[in-house]
Formats: C-alpha cells, structure tokens, sequence
C-alpha cells in the first residue's frame, strides 16, 4: 500500500469555474480516508484527479513517494470502484472479475489464484458462475468490489459505490467494506454525501464546501469538536440545532430562558458579552423534563411540541422555542402530542456556540486523542455532584425527578431518578 499526498491542488473548468481550491491533504498508507460533502463541494473531482481521470491544473499529486501528476491512469497503481457497477453482461462473475487481469497479460494461474481470493474475501465464491443480471444489487457491488481487489493496487478510490442500494443494503455493505479494510490493509479513498457512512467509515473525514476543505479530522472530533457552524451541522443525524441567544453573564439568554455554559466554553463567551452568537446544541444532547437523566440547574428552556416521529427506540420532537425549531431525541415512546408544552433540559457539558458573523466555532477545546471528548480531559466539563458526566439511562413514566443519594464505593454522587 501506499500513501497520498495532495499539495495546493486546484482544479480550474476555464476561467469561471473553480471547482477545487487549494487542497492539501496528507493521507496515511493503509488508512480509510473520506471525502463527504454536498452535491458539487469538489469531492469527486478531487477523487478523479488522484485516479488520473480529471487535470490537475495547479500543485503536487503523489502515490507512494511518486510524483504521478502527468502519469496515466493505468500506471499510477490505484483501482475504482464507482456508484455504476459497469460489468459487462455478457461475461459471467469470474470472466468480469478477471478481464482487467487478461488485458494486462497476467500469467493464468494468477489470474485463477487472485478472483478466487477474492471471491472468498467477499463471499462471492457461489457466484462465480454467474451473469450480472442474476445477481443482486449487493451482490454486483461486491463483483465491482471483487474486479477491484485482483488488480493488487496500492490505493482503492471508491466514489459513492452504494448509493444505487437500498437502506438494508446499504448497511449490509458498510460493513463488508469495513472488514475489507481491515483484512486487506489497504489504502482506501472514498467519497460519499452521507455523513452517517463517513462517520462508520472513515479512520479520518474530510470535509469539504464549495471546493474548499472544511476541517479534516478523526469522526468522533469533528463531532465534538467542530471548527465552524457547517461542519457542526453536516455531522450528525438528526443535525445539531442552532439557535440565536444572547451573551449575559456567561450564559445564553433565549427569550425568557437561560442556559449557563461550562469550563473552557464558558471562559471562550467572556469576549461575546452582550452580543448575539448561535447556540448549538445535539438532538441527543437534549432532555425533556420527566423522561431524561440530566440533572436540573441552569440549563431549561421552554417550548411547545410542533412535530411528533415516534421510531420505535426513540422519539423525535421538533419544538418551537420562542419562535426557533429545535430538534430532540427521547429515549422510546414518549407520551407527548402535538401543541403540549414542555420544559427541555439541555445538556451543559455539550453545548457549542459559534459567532454569528463568521460562523466560526467559539473555542469549547481542542481535542488531545481521537475519540474526541471522551479522551480530552481538563474542559471542565463535568457535572460538580459527579465530577463525571451523567450516564445515561432510559427513563420510566414521566413523573416529577427526584434526588436521592447512593454510595457506590468511597464516595457519594447524587442520582437523578424518575421512579415513584
């Protein structure tokens, strides 16, 4: 395997169209990297431009140490595996798998021995024998898969391979290529505009803008540590809320609400006193009174229920505070309707907030591992009954909270309960 360096990439479609904007990025050898974004933010044509199928009209491309700018694309070692399948109907699993072998005159005993790992890799062996049409949508990705493998390359550019598969299989291949990666140790480059792959994917995520890269980072640090306001909400199903508060105090002042920050974030506001700034908070970060574990201070706001999606594991609510949507996530079925309201506790040690002019994040920490929050420590982050933050727990019917105090060893911490 190999790694990929990219210097100052620009891509230029004549003079009026700058598609990728000086792109630097440095990708390890056998590390799972990915590009996610929106619709024309320049993640294919980045990806196209390391295959060799896009010009690369300013900076430095390198594959394994090699300068591979003017290099075509059946020298620079590298396989695809794109969104259309492209086997030929004609051919059956084996033939479509071995043809790029023939062409370019491998010995037959490696061609046999190279589809039939493979195919074993991939579960695909039963399969051999077939063509294209009598197989599944899953099953011709994993040839696609399967046709990229034999070629032995030392990086693997996958350009939204699932999208043409339905949810199940989806996730049925998120993982196959999970465990590829694994089994093979290879390097693999692969965009996609769904975030919930890149997170389950990627080792690190690129995001990217209209062309240019957004922040680069490991999942769970781009979740808890975003750089600015799109990032925060690109990252994350249901995306993170964000609403317009006010600065007082070192707390966020909505309407007739406030919510007091904490540690590192609280000490960033001190230079947004009396100013406007967007409050960003995660559906999941969010606790309606009575069916949560997070403990009660300076962290209410009130709302009335607009939207109900009741999903089986969890409820969504969409609530209008003072005039503002926000989205929560309540553990099962919640007994809530349409025009209730209700108190909302927000959970203070995740709280984002991020100016309203640049969008820009407002500096809640910067992260010291790769697991993002959970591995940084010194924020200043913590409930003070704890020292800890709250594990959460489904809650029971809603009634009123109510403390009680319980000794799991050497010292006491105080427990939030919704039982009778």
């Amino acid at each position: 395997m190999a790694e990929v360096v990219l210097e100052n990439i620009n891509k230029r479609y004549g003079t009026k169209h700058h598609a990728v904007k000086d792109f630097n990025l440095h990708i390890e050898d056998r590390e799972f990297m990915v590009f996610v974004g929106p619709s024309g933010c320049g993640k294919s044509t980045t990806l196209r431009m390391i295959a060799g199928l896009e010009d690369i009209s300013d900076g430095v491309l390198s594959i394994g140490g090699r300068v591979v700018n003017d290099v075509p694309p059946k020298d620079r070692d590298i396989a695809m595996v794109f969104q259309n399948y492209a086997l030929y109907p004609h051919m059956n699993v084996y033939e479509n798998m071995a043809f790029g072998l023939k062409l370019r005159k491998t010995p037959k005993a490696d061609i046999d021995r190279r589809v039939r790992d493979a195919a074993r890799i991939l579960q695909i062996e039963h399969l051999l024998g077939r063509k294209p049409k009598e197989l599944s949508g899953g099953q011709r990705q994993r040839v696609a898969m399967g046709r990229a493998i034999v070629r032995e390359p030392s990086v693997f550019l996958m350009d939204e391979p699932l999208s043409n598969l339905d949810a199940k299989l989806r996730v049925e291949m998120r993982s196959q290529i999970s465990q590829l990666h694994r089994r093979l140790g290879a390097t693999i480059v692969y965009v996609t505009h769904d975030q919930v792959e890149a997170m389950t994917l990627g080792n690190r995520i690129v995001v990217m803008r209209d062309g240019l890269i957004m922040q680069v980072d490991t999942p769970m640090n781009l979740y808890d540590f975003p750089q600015n306001r799109f990032v925060a909400g690109f990252i994350g199903s249901p995306s993170m809320n964000f609403l317009t508060a006010r600065v007082e105090g070192g707390e966020f002042v909505i309407g007739g609400s406030r919510v007091a920050a904490m540690g590192r974030l609280g000490q960033s506001l001190r230079a947004y006193e009396g100013r406007e700034v967007h409050l960003g908070i995660r559906p999941e970060h969010v606790g309606v009174m009575g069916h949560t574990d997070l403990p009660h201070g300076q962290n209410v706001l009130r709302g009335q229920v607009v939207v109900v999606e009741p999903l089986g594991a969890q409820t969504d609510l969409v609530i209008d505070v003072q005039g503002q949507h926000l989205t929560a996530k309540v553990e099962g079925q919640a007994p809530l309707d349409v025009g209730d309201d209700i108190d909302l506790l927000i959970d203070q040690t995740r709280l984002h907030a991020f100016d309203a002019e640049t969008e820009l994040a407002i500096d809640r920490g910067t992260p010291t591992g790769k697991r993002g929050q959970a591995d940084t420590q010194g924020l200043g982050y913590e409930y003070p009954e704890t020292g800890q933050a709250p594990v959460r727990t489904p809650a029971p019917a809603a009634v009123a909270p109510q403390t009680t105090q319980v000794s799991p060893g050497p010292s006491t911490v105080t427990v939030i309960s919704t039982k009778d």
